[in-house]
């Protein structure tokens, strides 16, 4: 979710005397922090994935589920559990901008070995072991988007009234957002640049009663008005370190072509708001959540003039909001690319040429700082040391969110080196630990074959931009043709092949008899075939790009589709596009069960089997040797005795099966 300091915000009042300061000297910082790291290599892959959950409370005599404001105390006692424990394994646990929703990573990161990516499920399944050993009975916590009833009447856990002093909404209450200084500073500021609260509408499914297209005028639309329905959003990323700078630059470029593809395929937001959307995916959401452009920056007629404290003057237009697709390559090569209009900071622009900075990037960078900082910290102005300190930069960098993200090395002098990196951000999380692992290390793969095989994805940004709104399409995976190059093998550079066309995600990700396609997913077993990779880990990585190529073909369908339909087929569903709280109760409950292995969802994964994850185990057991007391002894021997004698025969000591059958009742009576 961005810098977390620790430290008094600043309100956006008392902020704006220093927002061209901190943008002015963002950008020198980072002309330091490029200038003196440009030769850090790190030739060995090191990824890893971050991964939301959100927490929710089960009523199940009232059928009722909410969203559980418990997200600082489960942390709490996840850090606790891991203070002591070897990075090895370990898991990570992160503040979120919810206070309903817990972010985790792995503790370090995932090496360069085929064996490494059997590794990325493992850790997830750990994490969510972890995680159900730290809830209540009553909670759950499925790896779903978006809670479904958000904004709706009565969602939280303890109770709250809609609206506050930052929000100012009228479904969500304040009180909703992490507490940590950041998180309501930065939605209050958005709201205060902008001028008025943001104006999130999607478009709404429209059933045979949905009232309102029962007039027969227009669309209808889902209202939204507060950052936390866009940033209440779970997702999956993926961060890579490239070798080398330019590496990195090439790998940002290579992967910004296929981020609206996986957004697609990853699709799982079909409800917002207690209604059925008529879209499939997150993004735009988001994208409108966070949108603190002013009027005349969004290209409306205004009547406000130019504040010469803001970026731009707050009225210089600019297409998109700061959360949005890429708008431009980064790599010197790939500037023939860069085809639409490219709004950039002239100013800092030159500043960034004379710093020795190339063309493309400074475009790059130039165009991040057409934005403002959002959060300022009281004493961290001109007290930040340019030549230490890249605080600056990160502050706009961090909030600029596309579907990529390019990271410089931090300007760390101890702990682990940190190579330059690539964080892949478009697509959506899945139900279970086997899908996100399974695209997580498609990813991987991917950029290893493009590296080996020399593979060219890149294609006019216009038509990355174009692919990104086709994702939002409901059912998108398998019914929208997206822009895609014909080939990308370096033999067909310079042919007609090498020309982008319309194609299907099967065709995407599998082939396609036009200029013998390959497909991306041959692509990535011939990149196996090629490091031999050990059988014991082909099987798993097998049914990993098996799950990606039968999503893409439709064999499978997306989380999107499947909650769609299990939606229009409850009982309770009127035909009408609202999803009650019957039918969430019970969506929710299936999404958890699914999510821990309990449950078979072939629509989702085929054949493959999905073992159960359960929070005994979460942890590894000490050999403790504190002394018992007498009474305590003789208690536990009291119990295993009798154990004993009803399974085994009088006295004699439980058998393995004895004690796991215990350990079974005990866990499903809990």
């Amino acid at each position: 979710m961005g810098l977390l300091k620790v430290g008094k915000p600043l309100t956006w009042e008392e902020g704006l005397q220093h927002v061209s300061y901190v943008r002015q000297h963002g950008v020198l910082q980072f002309i330091k922090t490029y200038n003196r790291l440009i030769d850090v290599r790190n030739d060995r892959l090191l990824y890893g994935d971050e991964i939301e959950y959100s927490l929710l409370r089960v009523d199940p005599e009232a059928r009722r589920v909410r969203i559980s404001l418990r997200s600082e105390e489960i942390r709490e006692l996840l850090h606790e559990k891991e203070r002591d424990m070897h990075s090895k394994h370990g898991t990570a646990w992160h503040q979120e901008y919810g206070r309903w929703m817990v972010e985790s990573t792995p503790c370090t990161p995932y090496g360069g070995y085929t064996s490494s990516l059997l590794q990325v499920e493992r850790n997830m399944r750990l994490r969510r072991a972890r995680l159900l050993h730290a809830l209540d009975e009553s909670e759950i916590a499925p790896t779903v988007v978006v809670f479904p009833l958000m904004g709706t009447e009565d969602f939280t856990h303890p109770p709250t009234t809609p609206g506050g002093p930052v929000t100012e909404s009228e479904f969500v209450s304040d009180e909703v957002i992490n507490p940590h200084p950041r998180f309501g500073t930065l939605t209050a500021n958005i709201r205060k640049r902008r001028g008025a609260k943001v104006d999130i509408r999607v478009p709404l499914f429209k059933d045979e009663y949905t009232s309102e297209f029962a007039d027969g005028k227009g669309e209808g639309q889902i209202h939204m008005d507060a950052m936390a329905f866009g940033m209440g959003c779970c997702c999956l990323q993926v961060t890579f370190q490239a070798s080398d700078v330019m590496e990195s630059r090439y790998l940002y470029d290579q992967l910004a072509p296929l981020a609206p593809i996986m957004l697609a395929l990853t699709a799982a937001t079909p409800v917002l708001k207690g209604r059925l959307a008529a879209t499939d995916v997150r993004w735009n959401v988001i994208s409108a959540s966070v949108d603190d452009r002013r009027p005349g920056e969004r290209g409306e007629v205004t009547t406000l003039e130019a504040d010469p404290r803001l970026a731009g003057g707050g009225v210089r237009p600019l297409r998109k909001s700061r959360y949005d697709s890429v708008s431009s390559y980064i790599h010197p090569s790939s500037a023939k690319w860069n085809d639409t209009a490219l709004e950039v900071d002239e100013d800092l622009l030159k500043v960034l040429s004379d710093g020795g900075i190339d063309e493309t990037l400074s475009k790059h960078v130039a165009h991040l700082f057409t934005r403002d900082p959002l959060v300022i910290f009281e004493g961290n102005v001109q007290e930040v040391d340019d030549t230490e300190s890249t605080e600056h930069f990160e502050n706009i960098q961090s909030t600029n969110w596309q579907t990529m993200r390019w990271k410089p090395p931090p300007m760390n002098e101890t702990g682990p080196k940190i190579g330059w990196r690539v964080e892949f951000r478009s697509m959506e999380v899945q139900l279970t630990d086997f899908e996100n692992a399974a695209f997580t290390a498609f990813i991987v793969l991917v950029t290893r074959a493009v590296l080996v095989f020399d593979l060219d994805l890149r294609m006019p940004i216009s038509q990355v931009d174009a692919n990104l709104g086709r994702a939002h399409c409901q059912g998108a995976a398998s019914r929208n043709k997206f822009w895609f190059r014909s080939s990308v093998i370096p033999e067909d550079a310079d042919t007609p092949c090498a020309r982008p066309r319309e194609m299907t995600i099967d065709e995407i990700m599998n082939g396609s008899d036009i200029c013998n396609f390959t497909g991306l997913v041959p692509l990535c077993y011939a990149y196996l075939e090629h490091i031999q990779c050990d059988p014991s880990s082909f099987k798993r990585i097998d049914e990993f790009l098996t799950l990606v190529s039968q999503r893409a073909s439709g064999g499978l369908v997306t989380p999107a589709t499947w909650m769609r339909d299990f939606v229009t087929a409850h009982p309770a569903y009127k035909k009408d596009s609202v999803v009650s709280q019957d039918i969430a109760y019970d969506l929710m409950l299936c999404c958890d069960e699914i999510g821990r292995g309990v449950r078979s969802c072939p629509e989702l994964h085929g054949q493959t089997i999905i073992e159960p994850v359960v929070k005994e185990g979460a942890y590894k057991t000490a050999l403790d040797k504190s002394k018992l007391d007498s009474n305590e002894r003789g208690l536990l021997l009291q119990r295993i005795r009798g154990r004993a004698t009803k399974v085994d025969g009088p006295m004699s000591t439980p058998t393995t099966m004895t004690m796991q059958s215990e350990a079974r009742k005990r866990s499903v009576g809990e």
